[in-house]
């Protein structure tokens, strides 16, 4: 910089020359607001879609970009888009494909907070939304409408660990014409590869057990590469027709599937406009404990069916939800699509009156009473309270749980101290 260049010039310019690589072995945090785009041409370019680069932070930067580009590749993916928040990951994905007078299906074995979002929300947007059991096929079948543009489902339900018959579903959706979306979050791509399996479309909660370590939230969109929105041109305009905001360019013609024309229209309106930004931080966050992703599963899921076993066989505990046990209705699923193990969160119902409930969960010391899953401690919740609070008597009782039934995400601490923790709990309620 010339030494004429004055002190308010230099404090802010010196030292720092956009665009300039270095050589860090690990992804740096990419914080900023903003991108130097060095040319008319190469700005013009980069906001009609016509040239690769950095646009601004809300639909993306460079430390989200290794992120999704890791998760797009452990999941068999084209592409990825990571959003805030696990929440905001699945109404982008819906939002992107249904609009108001549209239809969606999806299983009632959802968390609750997917409930809400898609019989409250989506209700206010115009969408309507079907909820079947996700393990009536004829359900599936029978609630397809010409205006239908998704089915959705978790792979492993919340909280009662149901294990959907993916391949099933998939079959079911794409003699409809539309994706099947999966809500892979607990099962993460370590567990299953929804693709494998038929399924379109992967979403994630970041914010759990591919963190691991509950202190960042996020989200993200897989586009599993297999939906062919060109095969059915009217009916996925937004893809098919010239994009509005660009002028002439048609998605699905300059990106197609392996550029996923999906994701570039999830990220340039729905993201754009919404606003459900990952931050680099965050994204840093997820980088790094997406590194050890497997290890963490081994441990927790073998820890998972040793405490299952436990609570199975203690008479305080009158039902125990985890397919990994033989006697549980999912077990044959589990045996199909997660040989690596049925996860680590499932839930158990308690064979005392209500009233011993609270007693119960106050008096865990190790189970942590948080609302959340996949965390590096283990968890403890009463959907029934909590996570599930919004749902009434029938829909708890049609998604297979009810106000005895307790939630665990199994940690990484030492098994013998969490059936320790347990026993002691369950012991206090029993010999009153």
């Amino acid at each position: 910089m010339p030494e004429t260049t004055g002190f308010a010039t230099r404090q802010v310019r010196t030292g720092y020359q956009p665009g300039t690589p270095q050589n860090t072995a690990i992804p740096p945090i990419y914080q900023s607001v903003a991108y130097d785009f060095g040319s008319f041409d190469q700005a013009r370019d980069i906001f009609s879609l016509r040239r690769k680069g950095n646009l601004y932070s809300r639909t993306g930067n460079p430390t989200q970009a290794v992120f999704e580009q890791r998760l797009a590749d452990l999941d068999g993916g084209v592409a990825a888009l990571a959003t805030g928040s696990g929440q905001s990951a699945v109404a982008v994905a819906l939002l992107t494909l249904a609009k108001s007078g549209q239809h969606i299906v999806a299983a009632r074995q959802l968390y609750g907070g997917t409930v809400d979002l898609l019989t409250d929300t989506f209700a206010d947007f115009g969408i309507d939304v079907t909820l079947v059991d996700q393990d009536d096929l004829d359900a599936w079948r029978a609630a397809a409408r010409p205006e239908t543009r998704a089915f959705f489902a978790e792979t492993i339900g919340n909280p009662v660990a149901s294990v959907l018959d993916v391949r099933a579903v998939a079959d079911i959706a794409h003699q409809a014409g539309v994706p099947l979306i999966v809500d892979n979050t607990i099962a993460t791509p370590y567990l299953l590869r929804p693709k494998d399996f038929g399924a379109d479309i992967a979403v994630y909660s970041a914010t759990k057990f591919i963190g691991g370590h509950g202190t960042s939230l996020g989200g993200v969109i897989v586009d599993l590469g297999t939906f062919d929105f060109g095969a059915e041109p009217r009916r996925w305009t937004q893809f098919t027709e010239p994009y509005p905001r660009i002028g002439d360019l048609v998605l699905w013609d300059e990106f197609g599937r392996d550029r996923s024309a999906f994701l570039v229209y999830a990220k340039t309106k729905v993201v754009h406009d919404l606003g459900p930004a990952l931050s680099p931080f965050n994204s840093f966050q997820l980088l790094q404990g997406l590194e050890t992703l497997d290890l963490r599963l081994e441990r927790q899921v073998g820890s998972a069916l040793a405490i299952a076993q436990f609570l199975d066989g203690h008479p305080a505990v009158a039902k125990v939800n985890y397919p990994g046990l033989p006697q549980n209705r999912w077990h044959d699923a589990a045996r199909k699509y997660l040989p690596r193990g049925a996860g680590s969160v499932f839930s158990f119902d308690l064979a005392v009156d209500d009233a011993k409930v609270a007693k119960f969960v106050d008096s865990l010391q190790l189970f942590a009473i948080v609302a959340n899953i996949g965390d590096a401690r283990s968890l403890v919740v009463h959907p029934a309270t909590t996570t599930h609070s919004h749902l009434d008597d029938t829909q708890r009782r049609d998604a297979g749980f009810g106000y005895r039934t307790v939630r665990l995400s199994v940690g990484l601490e030492n098994l013998e101290d969490l059936v320790d923790d347990l026993r002691a709990s369950l012991d206090a309620i029993t010999e009153e």
